[in-house]
């Protein structure tokens, strides 16, 4: 069985794949692995790093695809990347096919099999394959570090003889793995932080990091949690109550990190003008969800906006990518670990009864058969 990692080309893409680490664990297990030369380069891997755990470099993208069974990536394949997958062939990675339909129906077309990493269940037995959570860890912990580097000031509180700097105020909207890595990270650089979530079982996590819960609590508040432990889009009622809130809240805040995202929607505006505008100068505000829309009125991706009142957005793209060798690393894992158990004397076969196959499988056999985007019979 031939695994085939080829160089990421999207814009801001600098992660990879897979790592010598899992090039090695991969071999062992009876699988050869081609990687095309440079992939590795943006993450910190040359291609001798590669060739010494085993694999083979290939020149280029056609090269590297040709013949290979399973194709590992971190993007979805461009248009242009599509055209040399081959029927047959299974694709992993983070497809995106809410915001490109067109490349998982270009798949479909090809017969190429294409598997979705970012639908992995969110159960206990997928925990340790689940690309969200490892990098949005990341995007949490550098979403801060980019804050702290942005803003003018200190974020500890320090006792000097020419007199006392005060801490930094953070907030943090929206608690899930990346804004709870970002309460941490704030904590551990000495900053008073605070956070909110419209899920209620988040409460009790933030105080456990020493930060304090800024919510509307409410019965709405209490039911505001899918059972697969997402956050349900609340009412305007709701929304009106808790912007009113926060508005009164982030006029004090020094930096603010926003985090909330909708699965398969526009991310949801959290930070309006109005409140932008009711922040001191040199306030920092970095929206992870900039990819998305935005959670924050104003935001740019890409760039750092400064407002007429002297407040910095940062759209900032990729952010698990300012940090590749980590997050790549941490990638290749979920999908070794994913794959690595369909491994076994006969060689390389899915189950497609499995529940995490079922979970993630975008397309077979040129047909889109995920059901939340394969066309539905007439009744």
């Amino acid at each position: 069985m031939k695994i085939a990692i080829p160089k990421e080309t999207r814009d801001h893409e600098t992660r990879v794949a897979a790592v010598p680490e899992t090039v090695k664990k991969f071999i062992k297990l009876g699988a050869e692995v081609v990687v095309q030369s440079g992939a590795g380069l943006t993450a910190s891997v040359p291609d001798a790093e590669y060739e010494a755990a085993g694999a083979t470099v290939a020149k280029t993208y056609a090269q590297t695809l040709k013949g290979a069974d399973v194709i590992l990536k971190i993007q979805a394949p461009t248009e242009a990347e599509l055209k040399s997958l081959a029927k047959g062939q299974k694709l992993f990675c983070s497809m995106q096919p809410y915001t490109l339909p067109e490349i998982m129906a270009g798949c479909a077309e090809r017969g190429v099999d294409a598997f979705a990493m970012e639908f992995m269940p969110r159960i206990t037995r997928a925990q340790s394959m689940d690309v969200l959570s490892s990098q949005s860890n990341l995007a949490g912990y550098r979403a801060v570090i980019e804050g702290a580097a942005a803003y003018g000031r200190a974020m500890p509180q320090m006792m000097t003889a020419a007199g006392t700097v005060a801490p930094a105020k953070v907030f943090v909207m929206g608690v899930g793995v990346a804004g709870l890595q970002a309460i941490a990270t704030a904590r551990r650089l000495g900053a008073i932080v605070t956070a909110t979530d419209v899920r209620p079982a988040t409460e009790e996590q933030v105080q456990s990091l020493g930060a304090k819960f800024i919510a509307v609590k409410n019965e709405e508040f209490e039911q505001a949690q899918t059972s697969g432990g997402y956050a349900k889009e609340m009412s305007d009622d709701y929304k009106k109550q808790q912007a009113e809130l926060v508005a009164g809240h982030i006029a004090k805040q020094d930096i603010v990190v926003t985090t909330a995202l909708i699965p398969g929607r526009k991310a949801p505006i959290l930070v309006t003008s109005a409140m932008v505008a009711s922040m001191r100068p040199g306030s920092i505000i970095v929206d992870l969800a900039v990819e998305q829309g935005g959670n924050v009125e104003g935001v740019v991706l890409g760039e750092n906006v400064v407002t007429d009142n002297g407040v910095t957005l940062l759209g900032l793209p990729n952010i698990p990518g300012r940090m590749a060798a980590d997050s790549s690393a941490l990638y290749s894992r979920n999908h070794y670990n994913f794959l690595s158990p369909f491994f076994g004397e006969g060689g390389f076969a899915l189950d497609p009864e499995d529940e995490l196959v079922k979970g993630i499988q975008l397309t077979k056999d040129g047909e889109i058969i995920h059901p939340n985007f394969a066309k539905k019979e007439d009744a």
